[in-house]
């Protein structure tokens, strides 16, 4: 196996819907963020792989408009999944692996504003048996929840606990689009949402794009001095319809954990959760404890764009090996209904470069 190091990262949340840019105009200054970063050009990237959804740009090949942010010459070889840029990474890391190309950039990007989030999630069910009741991502979300609270699992002021951490986490992270911690007591005074849900434990819907830059052996550190080493990397998916799975845990992170070798040693865990409970549930399933430090930027309860808020828990989790504060770090990337797919990235400093 090749030694592949996460070497770029750069993100952008919309706070404002109102005349915000198009995804290729939305592109263009993260990918000259990474080009910045790693003192490369477009010549350097060996492979591009980009995620998104047609579903939520509402027409068919939206990702081909969004490539342009790349430019026309020299060609590039390029791919793209319908996922979050989280799959568009684990791509490109098995393109690096095949020793075609030493280096990769990914990309994911998305405009949740342009229709009803809740709503054209629902796409993702079965269509037979569920699409037609139209059940939306929150609603599901809560079913969830109050399974876990009528099983004692969790408790309302659990979920507060992860809220105002989350929201006091997310005043240093200058791309939060909700921030600000609150008190637990405060948390629980305020209505129902979706209950047993209050529009707190919900991530906010957001517009927004991200990027990542992978290296292969020396390459790394020509672009980053404390590269983060991929040392596992894995997903996992569970059944598609509610019905055949306990929704108090997830068993494809548990899988997805097991395929990397497990967590021992985590110091900062960054969990895309876009719900309160999730995070306990993911927690469980992951097998960290309360050592680990969780989404110190906020999570996805201070910002979601679809489609790279799961690559951006990879680049988060990248940037704590990067500034020296972890060795060892957890990015975790989801999709589907109630945790159904995830995708676990393991990353490492090698202090003695022997990323070669």
């Amino acid at each position: 196996m090749r030694d592949v190091a996460v070497v770029g990262f750069a993100q952008r949340q919309m706070k404002d819907f109102d005349g915000s840019p198009s995804m290729a105009e939305l592109l263009v200054p993260i990918l000259a963020e990474c080009y910045e970063q790693t003192g490369w050009t477009k010549k350097d990237i060996g492979f591009w792989c980009s995620g998104s959804s047609d579903y939520l740009a509402g027409r068919s090949f939206s990702f081909v408009s969004a490539i342009d942010a790349i430019g026309v010459l020299p060609p590039v070889n390029e791919s793209h999944v319908e996922m979050d840029a989280a799959w568009a990474l684990y791509e490109a890391w098995v393109k690096i692996q095949t020793g075609e190309v030493d280096t990769a950039l990914v990309f994911g990007f998305g405009k949740a504003s342009a229709g009803v989030l809740r709503r054209t999630l629902s796409m993702q069910l079965d269509p037979y048996t569920m699409t037609p009741l139209w059940p939306d991502t929150v609603s599901l979300a809560a079913l969830q929840a109050r399974l876990g609270l009528d099983a004692g699992l969790w408790d309302e002021t659990a979920l507060a606990d992860v809220v105002n951490r989350s929201l006091t986490d997310a005043e240093k992270n200058e791309y939060a689009v909700r921030a600000g911690g609150s008190s637990v007591s405060e948390l629980l005074a305020r209505p129902m949402f979706a209950d047993p849900l209050r529009k707190h434990d919900c991530a906010p819907v957001t517009d927004g794009a991200a990027a990542i830059v992978l290296a292969a052996g020396d390459r790394a550190y020509d672009a980053n001095q404390r590269p983060a080493w991929i040392t596992g990397i894995a997903h996992s998916s569970d059944g598609l319809h509610l019905g055949t799975r306990d929704l108090t845990i997830s068993g494809s992170a548990q899988r997805a954990a097991a395929a990397v070798g497990g967590t021992a040693g985590v110091q900062v865990a960054e969990l895309h959760a876009p719900f309160s409970h999730q995070e306990l549930v993911l927690r469980s399933a992951l097998g960290l404890g309360d050592d680990v430090q969780i989404n110190p930027s906020g999570g996805a309860l201070a910002a979601n764009p679809m489609f790279s808020a799961g690559a951006i828990r990879i680049g988060e989790a990248a940037k704590r090996i990067w500034d020296g504060s972890a060795d060892k770090v957890l990015g975790h990337a989801t999709s589907g209904p109630a945790l159904q797919q995830n995708l676990v990235c393991v990353m490492e400093a090698q202090e003695n470069g022997s990323g070669k």
